[in-house]
Protein backbone atom coordinates (compact mmCIF):
# COMPACT_ATOMS: atom_id res chain seq x y z
CA UNK A 1 0.00 0.00 0.00
CA UNK A 2 1.23 3.15 -0.48
CA UNK A 3 0.92 5.89 1.95
CA UNK A 4 -1.79 8.17 0.37
CA UNK A 5 -3.91 4.82 0.74
CA UNK A 6 -2.88 4.77 4.65
CA UNK A 7 -4.29 7.98 4.60
CA UNK A 8 -7.09 7.92 2.70
CA UNK A 9 -8.07 4.72 5.17
CA UNK A 10 -7.02 6.23 8.35
CA UNK A 11 -9.16 8.94 7.09
CA UNK A 12 -12.92 6.99 7.08
CA UNK A 13 -11.46 5.20 10.72
CA UNK A 14 -11.32 8.59 11.84
CA UNK A 15 -14.71 9.48 10.51
CA UNK A 16 -16.35 5.88 11.73
CA UNK A 17 -15.20 6.97 15.33
CA UNK A 18 -16.18 10.13 15.38
CA UNK A 19 -20.01 8.87 14.18
CA UNK A 20 -19.68 6.28 16.81
CA UNK A 21 -19.02 8.39 19.31
CA UNK A 22 -21.72 10.73 18.55
CA UNK A 23 -24.33 7.94 18.53
CA UNK A 24 -23.26 6.83 21.79
CA UNK A 25 -23.37 10.20 23.61
CA UNK A 26 -26.73 10.62 21.64
CA UNK A 27 -27.58 7.36 23.25
CA UNK A 28 -26.64 7.79 26.96
CA UNK A 29 -27.95 11.15 26.85
CA UNK A 30 -31.57 9.49 25.60
CA UNK A 31 -31.31 6.91 28.39
CA UNK A 32 -30.37 9.28 30.92
CA UNK A 33 -33.56 11.40 29.99
CA UNK A 34 -35.67 7.82 29.81
CA UNK A 35 -34.48 7.08 33.35
CA UNK A 36 -35.19 11.11 34.83
CA UNK A 37 -38.74 10.59 33.12
CA UNK A 38 -39.27 7.08 34.84
CA UNK A 39 -38.44 8.29 38.60
CA UNK A 40 -40.02 11.30 38.36
CA UNK A 41 -43.22 10.25 36.64
CA UNK A 42 -43.04 7.41 39.54
CA UNK A 43 -42.52 10.13 41.96
CA UNK A 44 -45.56 12.54 41.19
CA UNK A 45 -47.92 9.76 39.81
CA UNK A 46 -51.82 9.95 41.09
CA UNK A 47 -50.84 6.52 43.36
CA UNK A 48 -48.41 9.03 45.43
CA UNK A 49 -51.10 11.60 45.82
CA UNK A 50 -53.29 8.96 47.07
CA UNK A 51 -51.11 7.65 49.38
CA UNK A 52 -50.01 10.81 50.68
CA UNK A 53 -53.69 11.68 50.96
CA UNK A 54 -54.50 8.86 52.92
CA UNK A 55 -51.62 9.10 55.26
CA UNK A 56 -52.71 13.07 55.98
CA UNK A 57 -56.22 11.85 56.81
CA UNK A 58 -55.29 8.99 59.04
CA UNK A 59 -53.09 11.31 61.04
CA UNK A 60 -55.44 13.70 61.21
CA UNK A 61 -57.91 11.15 62.80
CA UNK A 62 -55.46 9.64 65.04
CA UNK A 63 -54.34 13.33 66.22
CA UNK A 64 -57.96 14.57 66.99
CA UNK A 65 -58.32 11.62 69.54
CA UNK A 66 -55.29 11.31 70.86
CA UNK A 67 -55.02 15.27 71.66
CA UNK A 68 -59.10 15.38 72.40
CA UNK A 69 -58.63 12.37 74.89
CA UNK A 70 -55.93 13.12 77.16
CA UNK A 71 -56.55 14.07 80.78
CA UNK A 72 -55.22 17.83 81.53
CA UNK A 73 -52.50 16.09 83.77
CA UNK A 74 -50.39 14.49 80.59
CA UNK A 75 -50.71 17.42 78.54
CA UNK A 76 -47.48 18.80 79.37
CA UNK A 77 -45.93 15.25 78.55
CA UNK A 78 -47.57 14.99 75.55
CA UNK A 79 -46.19 18.34 74.08
CA UNK A 80 -42.56 16.89 75.04
CA UNK A 81 -43.57 14.20 72.90
CA UNK A 82 -44.95 16.06 70.17
CA UNK A 83 -42.18 17.91 69.87
CA UNK A 84 -40.33 14.96 70.05
CA UNK A 85 -42.72 13.73 67.11
CA UNK A 86 -42.00 17.38 65.27
CA UNK A 87 -38.26 16.72 65.14
CA UNK A 88 -38.27 13.36 63.44
CA UNK A 89 -40.76 15.41 60.80
CA UNK A 90 -38.14 17.84 60.55
CA UNK A 91 -35.49 14.85 59.68
CA UNK A 92 -37.91 13.21 56.74
CA UNK A 93 -38.70 16.96 55.47
CA UNK A 94 -35.27 17.69 54.77
CA UNK A 95 -35.23 14.17 52.75
CA UNK A 96 -38.08 15.36 50.88
CA UNK A 97 -36.48 18.76 50.61
CA UNK A 98 -33.35 17.38 49.26
CA UNK A 99 -33.31 16.80 45.98
CA UNK A 100 -31.60 19.24 43.95
CA UNK A 101 -34.27 20.00 41.08
CA UNK A 102 -36.71 22.13 41.68
CA UNK A 103 -40.20 19.99 42.14
CA UNK A 104 -43.31 19.87 44.40
CA UNK A 105 -41.57 17.75 46.91
CA UNK A 106 -39.18 20.41 47.59
CA UNK A 107 -41.41 22.86 48.45
CA UNK A 108 -43.39 20.73 50.62
CA UNK A 109 -40.39 19.75 52.49
CA UNK A 110 -39.66 23.27 52.72
CA UNK A 111 -42.99 24.15 53.89
CA UNK A 112 -43.32 20.65 56.50
CA UNK A 113 -39.54 22.35 57.81
CA UNK A 114 -41.05 26.05 58.86
CA UNK A 115 -44.27 24.27 60.17
CA UNK A 116 -42.41 21.71 62.18
CA UNK A 117 -39.70 24.38 63.35
CA UNK A 118 -42.77 26.62 64.48
CA UNK A 119 -44.24 23.68 66.31
CA UNK A 120 -41.27 23.01 68.55
CA UNK A 121 -40.66 26.27 69.42
CA UNK A 122 -43.93 27.08 70.14
CA UNK A 123 -43.75 24.00 72.40
CA UNK A 124 -41.15 24.81 74.31
CA UNK A 125 -42.03 28.34 74.87
CA UNK A 126 -45.70 26.73 76.00
CA UNK A 127 -43.84 24.18 78.24
CA UNK A 128 -41.15 26.77 79.94
CA UNK A 129 -44.47 28.70 80.95
CA UNK A 130 -46.75 25.69 82.07
CA UNK A 131 -43.91 24.92 84.23
CA UNK A 132 -42.89 28.49 85.39
CA UNK A 133 -46.47 28.05 86.68
CA UNK A 134 -45.67 24.88 89.04
CA UNK A 135 -42.58 26.48 90.34
CA UNK A 136 -42.63 28.18 94.36
CA UNK A 137 -42.78 31.71 94.21
CA UNK A 138 -40.26 33.35 96.05
CA UNK A 139 -40.54 36.44 98.46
Amino acid sequence: MDPQSFQSKAGELADKAAQLSSDASSLAMESSRLALEGTGGAASGPSMLVLGLTVLVLAVFVGYHVVWRVTPALHSPLMGVTNAISSVIIVGALIAAGPAEFNFSQVMGFLAVTLASVNIFGGFIVTQRMLSMFKKKQR
